[in-house]
C-alpha cells in the first residue's frame, strides 16, 4: 500500500504540551488505525501537530484503552513487542526477520486514509 505524505490537519498552532485536548487527539487518531495496520509515532504526531516523543508519552500514560499495539517507531519496531504479539497475530501483522517489529512498508496505514478516518473524531474536539 503506498504511503502518502501527510498535511497537518489543523491550521492552528502546533500543540507542544500534554493538555487534555492533545491527549484526546492522539488517542482518537490511534483508535482510527485499522486492524492489521500500524502507524509510526511521528505519523500520528503529524496528524495531531505534536512530536513523536509526546505521542509515545501519551500512549505510555493513557493508551491502555486504545489499540496501542498498532503504533511503532519509524522502522516498524515496537518497544513492547512481546505484549503486542498476540494482537499482531490476531490481526495478521507479521514480525520481520530481525524480530523487533513489522515491515512498515507492508503493514503501515495509508496516512491520507488515516487522517480521513480520524477527521470526524477530531472535529468533535474543535474549540475544546
Amino acid at each position: 500500500m503506498p504511503r502518502a505524505r501527510l498535511a497537518r490537519m489543523s491550521a492552528g498552532p502546533s500543540r507542544t504540551r500534554m493538555d487534555d485536548v492533545t491527549v484526546e487527539r492522539v488517542l482518537r487518531v490511534v483508535e482510527a488505525i485499522p486492524p492489521g495496520q500500524v502507524a509510526a509515532y511521528g505519523e500520528i504526531g503529524a496528524i495531531v501537530g505534536v512530536g513523536p516523543r509526546l505521542v509515545g508519552r501519551i500512549l505510555r500514560t493513557w493508551g491502555a484503552g486504545v489499540p496501542w499495539w498498532r503504533v511503532t517507531n519509524a522502522s516498524g519496531d515496537h518497544p513492547l513487542l512481546a505484549r503486542a504479539l498476540p494482537h499482531w497475530e490476531a490481526e495478521g501483522i507479521a514480525v520481520k526477520p530481525n524480530g523487533r517489529g513489522c515491515r512498515i512498508r507492508e503493514f503501515g496505514a495509508d496516512l491520507a486514509q488515516l487522517q480521513d478516518r480520524a477527521r470526524p473524531a477530531l472535529a468533535e474536539l474543535e474549540g475544546a
